[in-house]
């Protein structure tokens, strides 16, 4: 490969307390949680709108945010959803099941979330490169359409899903499992004339019942077994977590492209298998594809504790929880045979734990190793792949952003790093945020 050496002045836009790079869930939770506790806050996010998947990638609902009698994701996911439903951003659920979500009104909720806060917000603005002094995050850089600019901050929040702030400061990752695959993605969407009168008057049979037909017929090009289905959002329309892209490499743009196109392709063919085979979508018809990929899985940044599957116990406790969670182990397989679709069910039925049970999340999972000015939340905290396939969901996110944005006020306020921080105080303010820590 050739290189080049390319170097420019670039200015200083903006010197805040905590930067928070990346606007989604993590991300929000984690801005509001430091504005709430006097920080000056600015997120960058390279989409045009904050929500991550929840919006622009039209994940279709909010995973439980109960173990169905506690409310795990108190404080900034309770105030979301709270606005969210007074909106009428939800389809009508129970709250310890599965929350529909309409993602133009979930926008909306989250730029008054974050107006009424005081957070600046730059959208169409990606975080490229970081200038590092030893273990601080001096500025980060950043690419949009006025150029490149940079932003300096006392601490710095990774809300990129990815992981991308640490692995550009150098933090050690993993990516995927010991040979590097990863979950593969689902490229979302909307659907219209949904008849879910008469989908629920015949049983509300499994989306998936059908697949083996479905393939024998020719109908699904692809051996994937794996079908999550759709929600309601309103009264004919679905949110549609529908297909996969496999072999897709979240951290890599060129892979990326070929899951869209594929993704935009398989459409076709899953319009024709519900209007076919599932009662009620007789007449379904593709409305929208996300403008954004559903990616599961790419680096989980290695912190000064990793969570792991022995943890996923009721009994799990830390001494610097910061949150408790309860969302099953959801691995996606890699593969799309019938091997790793029974390997899913298995997992996935496996790894759950019971009513008003939940296991505890340590603070040390948002800390990443050889840094000192950075926290991480959301996808990418430190886990094993298991525990990943738990905590990724958004419900979980809110968990995380939430405490990693207080240790970076804190940060910001003088505490001298995020090993120095009060677990005990950090605790304290997270109750009166109003987050569950039993």
């Amino acid at each position: 490969m050739t290189t080049t050496t390319y170097s420019i002045d670039i200015p200083i836009r903006d010197q805040v307390d905590v930067l928070v790079c990346g606007g989604g869930p993590a991300g929000v939770a984690a801005a509001l949680a430091a504005a709430g506790q006097g920080a000056t806050v600015h997120i960058i996010e390279n989409s045009n709108c904050l929500g991550g998947m929840g919006t622009i990638g039209l994940v279709p609902a909010f995973m439980p945010f109960t173990d169905g009698v506690n409310f795990l994701a108190g404080g900034i996911g309770r105030l979301v959803l709270d606005r969210l439903e007074a909106a009428g951003g939800v389809w009508p659920s129970e709250r310890g099941t599965t929350v529909p979500i309409k993602p133009e009104v979930l926008k909306r909720v989250y730029d008054d979330l974050c107006e009424e806060a005081g957070v600046a917000v730059t959208f169409h603005a990606r975080a490229i490169d970081v200038q590092r002094q030893a273990g601080r995050i001096e500025r980060v850089i950043c690419a949009a359409k006025s150029g490149l600019f940079a932003i300096a901050a006392k601490a710095v929040v990774d809300g990129t899903g990815d992981g991308d702030i640490c692995a550009h400061a150098g933090a050690p990752f993993d990516l995927g499992d010991e040979h590097g695959a990863m979950m593969p993605t689902t490229l979302c969407s909307i659907w219209a004339e949904v008849d879910w009168q008469a989908y629920e008057a015949a049983g509300s049979p499994s989306v998936e019942g059908r697949i083996e037909e479905a393939l024998a017929d020719g109908v699904l090009s692809v051996e994937d077994r794996h079908l999550p289905g759709m929600w309601p959002t309103a009264a004919r329309i679905g949110g549609g977590n529908v297909g996969h892209c496999f072999a897709c490499d979240g951290t890599d743009e060129r892979s990326l492209t070929a899951a869209y196109i594929w993704g935009r392709r398989s459409m076709r063919e899953y319009e024709q298998y519900y209007r076919r085979y599932i009662p009620g979508h007789e007449q379904v018809e593709l409305v929208a594809t996300a403008a954004l990929m559903g990616v599961r899985e790419t680096r989980r940044i290695r912190g000064d504790y990793q969570l792991n599957s022995a943890d996923f116990r009721p009994d799990s406790s830390f001494p610097d929880e910061i949150g408790r969670f309860s969302y099953p182990i959801d691995i996606h397989l890699a593969k799309p045979d019938k091997a790793s679709f029974d390997e899913h069910k298995r997992l996935f039925t496996g790894g759950r734990l019971g009513r008003g049970e939940h296991y505890g999340i340590p603070y040390r999972i948002l800390t990443p190793q050889g840094l000192d000015n950075v926290l991480v939340a959301g996808r990418c905290v430190s886990t094993d792949r298991s525990m990943q396939a738990s905590i990724r969901v958004m419900p979980g996110c809110f968990i995380t952003g939430q405490a990693a944005g207080i240790a970076a006020a804190m940060v910001a306020a003088g505490c001298p790093d995020i090993r120095a921080v009060d677990i005990t105080d950090l605790q304290a303010r997270l109750r009166r945020l109003g987050a569950f820590l039993p």
